[in-house]
C-alpha cells in the first residue's frame, strides 16, 4: 500500500489509475489526429497511433476508433485494434487471477 495525500493506495489501484490516465493520452492522440486530417495539418503517424495502442492503450484507441469515427476503413486499425484490447484484458485478467 501507498499513502498519497492522505488515501492509502494499492499498488493495483495505482496501476488502474495509470492506465486509465495512459488510455486518455491515447484517446487525446487519436481525437488529435482526427482534427488534424480535416484541417489537413501535420499528423500522427499511423505506425506510433498503433503502437500507443499496443503499449497499454488499447481502451483509448477503442474509443477514438469508434467515438470520433477515426481510422474506421483501416484493416490495422479496424482489426487490429480489437485484438490488441482483447489481449490487454486477457492478460489484465490472468494476472489479477494469479496475483489474487
Amino acid at each position: 500500500m501507498t499513502a498519497v495525500k492522505g488515501w492509502t493506495l494499492t499498488w493495483a489501484e495505482l496501476l488502474g489509475a495509470a492506465l486509465l490516465f495512459y488510455n486518455l493520452m491515447v484517446f487525446l492522440t487519436y481525437a488529435w489526429d482526427k482534427l488534424r486530417a480535416g484541417r489537413g495539418g501535420r499528423r500522427v503517424p499511423e505506425r506510433r497511433l498503433l503502437w500507443l495502442a499496443a503499449l497499454g492503450g488499447g481502451a483509448g484507441a477503442m474509443l477514438g476508433i469508434y467515438l470520433i469515427r477515426h481510422k474506421t476503413r483501416k484493416p490495422r486499425f479496424a482489426m487490429g485494434v480489437p485484438a490488441l484490447l482483447a489481449a490487454q484484458v486477457g492478460l489484465a485478467v490472468w494476472l489479477a487471477h494469479r496475483l489474487g
